[in-house]
Protein backbone atom coordinates (compact mmCIF):
# COMPACT_ATOMS: atom_id res chain seq x y z
CA UNK A 1 0.00 0.00 0.00
CA UNK A 2 1.13 3.22 -0.95
CA UNK A 3 -0.64 6.14 0.46
CA UNK A 4 -3.65 3.99 0.89
CA UNK A 5 -3.84 2.67 -2.66
CA UNK A 6 -2.34 -0.57 -3.91
CA UNK A 7 0.79 -0.27 -5.37
CA UNK A 8 -0.64 -1.25 -8.75
CA UNK A 9 -2.99 1.37 -7.99
CA UNK A 10 -0.25 4.06 -7.10
CA UNK A 11 2.15 3.24 -10.04
CA UNK A 12 -0.98 3.88 -12.54
CA UNK A 13 -1.48 7.35 -11.11
CA UNK A 14 2.29 7.32 -10.86
CA UNK A 15 2.34 7.09 -14.56
CA UNK A 16 -1.05 9.15 -15.43
CA UNK A 17 0.62 12.22 -14.55
CA UNK A 18 3.85 12.04 -15.74
CA UNK A 19 2.35 11.21 -18.94
CA UNK A 20 -0.24 13.96 -18.20
CA UNK A 21 3.26 16.84 -17.82
CA UNK A 22 4.99 15.45 -20.67
CA UNK A 23 1.87 16.03 -23.03
CA UNK A 24 1.34 19.65 -21.25
CA UNK A 25 5.24 20.17 -21.36
CA UNK A 26 5.62 19.43 -25.37
CA UNK A 27 2.78 22.02 -25.72
CA UNK A 28 4.43 24.33 -23.76
CA UNK A 29 7.25 23.93 -25.59
CA UNK A 30 5.59 24.73 -28.68
CA UNK A 31 4.73 28.10 -26.71
CA UNK A 32 8.09 28.90 -26.07
CA UNK A 33 9.50 28.53 -29.91
CA UNK A 34 6.60 31.14 -30.74
CA UNK A 35 6.73 33.34 -27.77
CA UNK A 36 3.42 32.67 -26.53
CA UNK A 37 3.40 31.55 -22.78
CA UNK A 38 0.67 29.05 -22.99
CA UNK A 39 0.04 30.33 -19.13
CA UNK A 40 -2.64 27.25 -18.63
CA UNK A 41 -0.56 24.53 -20.36
CA UNK A 42 2.20 25.64 -18.55
CA UNK A 43 1.27 26.09 -15.46
CA UNK A 44 -0.12 22.21 -15.91
CA UNK A 45 3.55 21.21 -17.15
CA UNK A 46 4.94 22.50 -13.82
CA UNK A 47 2.31 20.93 -11.54
CA UNK A 48 2.62 17.27 -12.74
CA UNK A 49 5.60 17.19 -13.17
CA UNK A 50 6.52 18.37 -9.98
CA UNK A 51 4.26 16.18 -8.75
CA UNK A 52 5.96 12.66 -10.62
CA UNK A 53 9.26 13.86 -9.19
CA UNK A 54 7.42 13.92 -5.83
CA UNK A 55 5.46 10.49 -6.25
CA UNK A 56 8.00 8.92 -7.78
CA UNK A 57 9.85 9.11 -3.82
CA UNK A 58 6.81 7.18 -2.39
CA UNK A 59 7.50 4.25 -4.20
CA UNK A 60 8.72 1.05 -1.55
CA UNK A 61 13.23 1.36 -2.42
CA UNK A 62 15.95 -0.18 0.40
CA UNK A 63 18.18 2.26 -1.00
CA UNK A 64 19.04 5.58 -3.14
CA UNK A 65 18.72 4.79 -6.83
CA UNK A 66 19.63 6.59 -10.15
CA UNK A 67 15.16 7.35 -10.47
CA UNK A 68 15.76 8.99 -7.04
CA UNK A 69 19.02 11.32 -8.45
CA UNK A 70 16.79 11.88 -11.22
CA UNK A 71 13.89 13.17 -9.38
CA UNK A 72 15.65 15.20 -6.78
CA UNK A 73 17.30 16.92 -9.85
CA UNK A 74 13.80 17.37 -11.32
CA UNK A 75 12.48 18.94 -8.12
CA UNK A 76 15.46 21.45 -8.01
CA UNK A 77 15.04 22.29 -11.77
CA UNK A 78 11.53 23.03 -11.29
CA UNK A 79 12.33 25.24 -8.38
CA UNK A 80 14.10 27.61 -9.92
CA UNK A 81 11.73 27.36 -13.06
CA UNK A 82 8.90 28.31 -11.12
CA UNK A 83 10.99 31.16 -9.63
CA UNK A 84 11.74 32.44 -12.69
CA UNK A 85 8.36 32.59 -14.15
CA UNK A 86 6.37 33.19 -11.06
CA UNK A 87 8.84 34.83 -8.84
CA UNK A 88 10.94 36.90 -10.87
CA UNK A 89 8.34 37.42 -13.91
CA UNK A 90 10.73 36.01 -16.70
CA UNK A 91 12.87 39.12 -16.07
CA UNK A 92 16.17 39.97 -17.88
CA UNK A 93 18.39 36.74 -17.44
CA UNK A 94 15.33 34.80 -15.76
CA UNK A 95 13.65 34.51 -19.28
CA UNK A 96 16.65 31.99 -20.65
CA UNK A 97 16.66 30.49 -17.14
CA UNK A 98 12.96 29.77 -16.82
CA UNK A 99 13.80 28.07 -20.76
CA UNK A 100 16.63 26.36 -19.72
CA UNK A 101 15.43 24.40 -15.85
CA UNK A 102 11.81 23.82 -17.67
CA UNK A 103 12.98 22.32 -20.71
CA UNK A 104 15.56 20.59 -18.96
CA UNK A 105 13.18 18.85 -16.45
CA UNK A 106 10.92 17.87 -19.45
CA UNK A 107 13.70 16.37 -20.86
CA UNK A 108 14.54 14.50 -17.77
CA UNK A 109 10.65 13.30 -17.57
CA UNK A 110 11.03 11.79 -20.69
CA UNK A 111 14.38 10.07 -20.63
CA UNK A 112 12.60 8.28 -17.76
CA UNK A 113 9.84 7.37 -19.91
CA UNK A 114 11.93 5.97 -22.76
CA UNK A 115 14.15 4.00 -20.03
CA UNK A 116 10.42 2.85 -18.25
CA UNK A 117 9.14 2.32 -21.90
CA UNK A 118 11.73 -0.12 -23.06
CA UNK A 119 11.47 -2.21 -19.57
CA UNK A 120 7.85 -2.01 -19.73
CA UNK A 121 6.95 -2.60 -23.28
CA UNK A 122 7.64 -6.03 -24.61
CA UNK A 123 8.77 -5.27 -28.08
CA UNK A 124 11.08 -3.03 -27.10
CA UNK A 125 12.17 -4.90 -24.11
CA UNK A 126 13.18 -7.29 -26.56
CA UNK A 127 15.29 -5.17 -28.39
CA UNK A 128 17.05 -4.02 -25.27
CA UNK A 129 16.36 -6.38 -22.71
CA UNK A 130 19.20 -6.05 -19.85
CA UNK A 131 18.48 -4.24 -16.91
CA UNK A 132 18.87 -1.19 -17.17
CA UNK A 133 18.09 -1.05 -20.57
CA UNK A 134 22.07 -0.57 -22.30
CA UNK A 135 21.47 -1.69 -26.24
CA UNK A 136 21.85 0.58 -29.17
CA UNK A 137 18.49 0.55 -30.17
CA UNK A 138 17.68 2.31 -26.65
CA UNK A 139 21.19 4.61 -27.25
CA UNK A 140 19.76 5.51 -29.89
CA UNK A 141 16.58 6.97 -29.23
CA UNK A 142 17.96 8.21 -26.29
CA UNK A 143 20.28 9.81 -28.63
CA UNK A 144 18.36 11.19 -30.75
CA UNK A 145 15.54 12.41 -28.11
CA UNK A 146 18.66 14.19 -26.18
CA UNK A 147 19.69 15.67 -29.72
CA UNK A 148 16.40 16.77 -29.90
CA UNK A 149 15.90 18.28 -26.47
CA UNK A 150 19.34 20.56 -27.47
CA UNK A 151 18.41 21.81 -30.89
CA UNK A 152 15.05 22.97 -29.05
CA UNK A 153 16.02 24.43 -25.93
CA UNK A 154 19.04 26.48 -27.61
CA UNK A 155 15.95 27.75 -30.16
CA UNK A 156 13.67 28.99 -27.64
CA UNK A 157 15.98 30.34 -25.51
CA UNK A 158 16.69 32.29 -28.67
CA UNK A 159 13.21 33.12 -29.73
CA UNK A 160 11.04 32.87 -26.13
CA UNK A 161 10.26 36.70 -25.95
CA UNK A 162 6.96 36.98 -24.50
CA UNK A 163 5.46 40.25 -24.05
CA UNK A 164 5.79 42.09 -20.83
CA UNK A 165 3.02 40.81 -18.00
CA UNK A 166 1.56 38.75 -20.15
CA UNK A 167 1.73 36.02 -16.89
CA UNK A 168 -0.04 38.45 -15.19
Amino acid sequence: MVLGMSLATFTLLHVVISLVGIVAGLIAMIGLLTSNPLRNWTALFLATTILTSVTGFFFPVEKLLPSHVIGILSLVLLAVACLALYGKKLSGSWRWIYVLTAMLSLYLNVFVLIIQSFLKIAPLHALAPSVPPSEPPFAIVQGIVLVFFIVVIAAAVKKFRPAPLSLG
